[in-house]
């Protein structure tokens, strides 16, 4: 499965897709199973910080606070010294001036020596997954034994920027040389260049089709007739999953706990909401395209700050320090579609990294795919049991068929507890790895949509 696919031209037309774009069936690249052979990488820890929601204010911790609130304890309970590993990789998309390659700053502060190499990657939402695939290809390939690759971001620390008129007016006004050049600035100044524009708005909108993320959600939702009722229903189940799992402590050990400077703790996913309904839901306001949209801020991820890190290592590496796999990184694989239906990205990498691997629906045994958005990840759901979308798109003989949703996001996901954007690809890998360990299934996939039309997907097999 070397060669381009071609362009469809009529994607998906019956359900809609195809009158607002053109989507691209996925791009499929060589096996690696086909080059030389690879060495096995492993998982054998992480931790995350629970996702604190914003609250309109910067919140108590920067990118690196938080990488580095979580990364301490975890490589305190390593038996290698923090000085063993090769690398470290963060993902991280809001970097704050104060932090430039957050990865290096965090390296420094957690004692892994002056000599560790940083580096910071972005990818939008799937930063924290891109940490990890670039380590499992490093290790794979022998040019690591031990990385240390995580996601971070403090969403509440988004700056306000001024707008492009009210930046020109400034560098006019800062450059002029005389009395009289700034007194002729001056008189081009309007009241309503000190209104700020909220970055984290901007960074939410694709910048060519001007599009919000939630826009996109919408159309694909319109597109596979996902109705608000369902939107809604899925998003009080992830509430519901995600207290579930505080309660029973089924995140014990991957969360730790942080503590701010004045002593205050933050032990557990904030923004869940164990007390919400259908009537409550139901009185929100769509959000994007009023007044009879789908998605609304209770169907919708929460802006949150969060991080999470994860260890992996070469068969070398588990040996020489006697470490204990969480699970093994089988296999990636990242597509790219057109940004207006970014939301269906995981159906173009899972799908062709199944097909690559030789894999059917029912071989996968636990699923998480990242919440966006309700509308989203229902929206690909339908996509997989939709006939012409499955032969057109995705190039299968049949519909991949329909998940059990018993297997997918069992414990909640970022409709409840929160989309640190640069950390979430790095807390669903971690966390499929520790809820199939604690279900006794075997294999897993995380995926998860990307803002600016791209799709990220990770294989796990449990050791």
């Amino acid at each position: 499965m070397t060669e381009a696919a071609k362009p469809v031209s009529r994607p998906a037309s019956r359900r809609g897709v195809g009158r607002r774009t053109s989507i691209t069936a996925v791009k499929p690249r060589t096996s690696a199973s086909s080059a030389a052979q690879k060495r096995p990488v492993y998982l054998v820890d992480g931790a995350r910080t629970p996702f604190i929601r914003a609250r309109g204010k910067p919140g108590p911790f920067t990118p690196v606070d938080l990488a580095v609130q979580c990364g301490r304890p975890l490589l305190a309970r390593q038996p290698m010294a923090p000085e063993d590993f090769d690398l470290v990789i963060l993902g991280c998309v809001n970097v704050i001036a104060d932090e430039m390659n957050p990865a290096r700053v965090a390296a420094l502060r957690l004692g892994m020596g002056e000599a560790m190499r940083a580096f910071t990657v972005q990818i939008n939402c799937g930063s924290g997954m891109q940490s990890i695939d670039t380590g499992f290809r490093l290790i794979e390939g022998g040019e690591a034994e031990l990385i240390l690759a995580g996601g971070s971001e403090a969403l509440s620390h988004a700056p306000l920027v001024l707008s492009r008129k009210a930046a020109g007016w400034f560098g006019q006004f800062a450059t002029a040389r005389t009395a009289w050049e700034r007194a002729a600035s001056l008189g081009g100044f309007r009241p309503e260049m000190i209104k700020p524009v909220i970055g984290l708005e901007r960074g939410l909108t694709d910048p060519l089709t001007d599009l919000s993320m939630g826009q996109t959600a919408e159309i694909i939702g319109h597109a596979f007739g996902i109705t608000r009722e369902q939107a809604d229903a899925y998003a009080l189940e992830s509430h519901q999953r995600l207290a579930r799992a505080q309660n029973e402590g089924h995140l014990k050990g991957e969360v730790i706990a942080s503590v701010t400077p004045d002593g205050r703790l933050y032990d557990h996913d904030d923004g869940v909401r164990p007390d919400t309904s259908m009537d409550k839901l139901a009185k929100l306001k769509p959000a994007f395209e009023k007044p009879h949209g789908r998605v609304t801020p209770g169907n919708s991820s929460q802006i949150t700050d969060g991080a999470s890190w994860v260890i992996l290592a070469s068969e070398e590496a588990v040996e020489k320090y006697g470490l204990q796999p969480m699970a093994r990184i089988v296999d990636s694989e990242w597509a790219a579609l057109d940004p207006s239906v970014m939301g269906l990205g995981p159906t173009l990498c899972c799908t062709a990294l199944m097909k690559r691997r030789g894999l059917v629906r029912d071989d996968i045994d636990l699923w998480e795919i990242n919440e966006a958005f309700s509308a989203q990840v229902l929206a690909c759901l339908a996509a997989w049991e939709d006939e012409e979308y499955c032969s057109e798109i995705l190039g299968l003989d049949a519909p991949f068929g329909a998940l059990d949703r018993e297997r997918l996001n069992v414990d909640g996901g970022a409709i409840s507890l929160g989309h640190p954007v640069g950390a979430s690809g790095n807390r669903i890998v971690l966390h499929l790895a520790n809820a199939m360990r604690r279900l006794g299934h075997k294999q897993g996939m995380a995926t998860e949509c990307i803002g600016g039309g791209q799709g990220g997907a990770m294989l796990l097999e449990v050791v």
